[in-house]
Order: structure tokens, then sequence, then C-alpha cells
């Protein structure tokens, strides 16, 4: 049983791709006394609310986490938060950066300012591989949320509030997802584009997402960024698993993307400790007492986490077995 099971649970961005997955997974698994539904979008809580009826331990807050008063009324008597909510597009960052500094930066310091003057017991918030040695906005507004999120330790001081991270790659399933574009593109005849075929990835399954941030809960004393050790796999490969024999052109890599994800940059590996299951970078400097989690192996100096030196790989049958677990 979870830590968090039977407890008040708050979810910001709470009606995207993995807040759905994760109050699935929540109401059927762990007994929430509520779960606190937070997101800005009405016609989406709609959603949400159809899909799961009138079940008496959901509640619905419709607000944004750059308004600290409605974020402070949403949070009264909330145990542990998940931290979701973010904009996210590379290219639309890149023309709106005030609006991406103002929700990923400022807004986060809400979500951390409130959960310490709340007293929420624990903190996940959500990261992405674009905040490793971020080329583009968006990484750069995430890298400076993540940062602030490990300082929220220092920040909670006696407060019993504390904070970690957890940062993973492509989910399969996600609203952001390039695999139902492929099928439908496949579906019309039509030439599926590839930004470069030399390109690789991370990948996730929802429910493996949602599995490992409810697992980072029991395992998190505060101040630990959290990265799953997942599988990579070429984009050529994903073709073939998902639209097999359709043709492709070349499109270009587009501004701000990489040819290769990455997840722990080099100069974080003096930081790092390998388990089986998760990679664990630690914080620079630690006031609140953090101690080294027992166990892990400290990865070689100069280790970095990229899709393309990845240990673990996806082949084709793989990919095809894991789309047809989506389903």
């Amino acid at each position: 049983m979870s830590e968090i099971s039977g407890s008040s649970i708050l979810v910001t961005g709470s009606t995207g791709s993995f807040g759905k997955a994760f109050l699935k997974y929540a109401l059927e698994h762990l007994d929430p006394q509520r779960i606190v539904i937070f997101s800005r979008d009405e016609l989406k809580q709609y959603e949400v609310r159809q899909m799961f009826g009138d079940d008496k331990r959901l509640r619905f807050f419709l607000g944004d986490i750059r308004d600290r008063e409605r974020l402070a009324r949403a949070m009264h008597g909330v145990d542990y938060l998940i931290h979701a909510a973010a904009l996210k597009q590379v290219d639309t960052a890149e023309y709106n950066p005030s609006e991406f500094v103002a929700t990923n930066i400022n807004g986060s310091q809400n979500v951390i300012d409130v959960a310490i003057d709340a007293g929420v017991k624990k903190v996940v918030a959500l990261s992405t591989d674009k905040a490793s040695s971020p080329i583009n906005l968006y990484g750069a507004t995430k890298l400076v949320a993540d940062k602030s999120f490990i300082a929220g330790n220092h920040y909670a001081a006696t407060h019993p509030t504390r904070f970690s991270v957890v940062r993973y790659g492509n989910v399969m399933g996600s609203r952001g997802s390039v695999v139902p574009l492929f099928r439908r593109l496949a579906a019309e005849g039509r030439s599926l584009p590839i930004t470069d075929k030399r390109m690789t990835r991370f990948w996730i399954t929802l429910p493996q997402a949602v599995k490992f941030v409810v697992d980072s809960f029991d395992k998190m004393a505060g101040g630990e960024l959290f990265v799953p050790r997942i599988p990579s796999m070429r984009i050529m490969d994903l073709v073939e698993a998902v639209a097999p024999g359709s043709a492709t052109h070349e499109t270009g890599i587009r501004p701000g993307e990489k040819l290769h994800e990455e997840m722990i940059a080099a100069d974080d590996s003096r930081r790092t400790l390998r388990f089986p299951d998760r990679y664990v970078v630690q914080p620079v400097v630690a006031s609140w007492g953090y101690q080294t989690p027992e166990g892990g192996e400290e990865v070689e100096d100069g280790f970095n986490y990229r899709s393309d030196n990845n240990d673990l790989w996806l082949s084709i049958e793989d990919m095809r077995k894991l789309l047809g677990e989506e389903k």
C-alpha cells in the first residue's frame, strides 16, 4: 500500500493526459479520501466529470496556478500534491516566452509557497527531458521550475513540507504523442513526416508514468530528482511498429528540437545514483537534513543519460505489444 493511500490529494493540470490516468489509478488502487482536480479549462473538467461520473471523492476546482489566492483555497486540507500543470509546446514557447515564464516558473513558485503555507506533506513536480541541458525556452522554464522545487525544501525549513521532482521522456498515449498522428496519416495513405531518421527517443507508457510518480512519494525524503530507467527507440523502428510499410519523408529538425533526448546531463553525474528502476539526482546544496538514499550505486564520472547511449531498447515487436496494451 502506498503512503498516499487514503489521503487527500491535489493534482494541478489534472485534466491532461497524465492527470486523467492518475485519477483512474488512484480511484481504483489508492482509496483516496478526496482528489482535488485543479485546472483552468472548464470544458476539460466537464469531460473528466463524464469519465468518472458522480464519484464523491472528486472535487473540481477551476483555477490557474498563476492565481495564488485560488491555489490557497484549493489546497486547504491537502496531504499530497502532484504538480502537472504547465505550458508545454516547444514552438509556441518561442513566440510567447512571457506566458511560459508566467506559468512554468512563476506559477510553480506559487505552488511551492502555498504548499508550505497549507502544510502539505509532500509535493512531486513533473518535469521533462527538455529540462536537461535545455536548448529551447520551454526546457529552460522547466529547468528553473525543477530547481525551484528542490530549493523549496530550503524555504520549508522547519515546516513539514518536502519537495521532489520526477523527470521522464515521451509518453505513449499522451496528447503530445506522435503515435496518433502516424496512425491517422497511414490510414489516409499519406507519407509520414520524420524530422530526422537518426533520431532516438525515450518511451514510457501512461500507466508506467503514473506508477513511477506514486512510488516516488514512498521513496522521497525531499530534494531528489527521480528519473526512471526506461527504454529508448529509434524513430524509424517506431514508424515500422505503428505503420509498417508506410512512406516517410524528412522535414528537418525543428527549432529547439534535439536529435537525441537527454534526462541527466554529464555535469550532474557526480550527484547521481543508479538504482534498479531509476536514477536519483541528489541536490547540490541541502540544508534541510537530506540524507543520501541507501542501496544506490554511484554512476561513473561524466555519465549522461541520453536516448542514444541507453542500455535499454525497444524493438519493433516490443513497441507493438505496448501499443496493444495502450488500446
